[in-house]
């Protein structure tokens, strides 16, 4: 278990994402460029390509990401967050936000 104060580290925002690719040679990871509110979108390395066989799909979804963690290099990509989701197979789901929700808005 981690106590509060620990929890209180984690920092999750909304983000919109703006662009998606797959990662070539790779099954399972997508290339996504996240509005965050800030000056530059933020490039976030996910494994969730097997969940939507059509990743354009994901284009303007607003989604909860942690955007404190550490970046990390994945294939060759600087990952600078985590995108939150619930699941796995057939049960599988982003957590989205509404339509207005605002890039950059803090999730409590």
């Amino acid at each position: 278990m981690i106590t509060y104060e620990e929890f209180k580290k984690v920092e999750m925002k909304v983000g919109e994402i703006v662009m998606v690719e797959r990662i070539a040679e790779t099954d399972k990871l997508l290339r996504l460029m996240v509005d965050f509110g800030e000056e530059l979108p933020r490039q976030i390395v996910s494994g969730i390509a097997s969940y939507f066989p059509d990743p354009q799909i994901l284009l303007g979804k607003k989604c909860a990401f942690v955007t404190n963690l550490e970046p990390r290099m994945i294939r060759g990509f600087e990952s600078q967050g985590m995108i939150m989701a619930v699941g796995e197979g057939e049960s599988f789901s982003l957590l989205e936000t509404s339509l207005q929700a605002t890039p950059g808005s803090v999730v409590k």
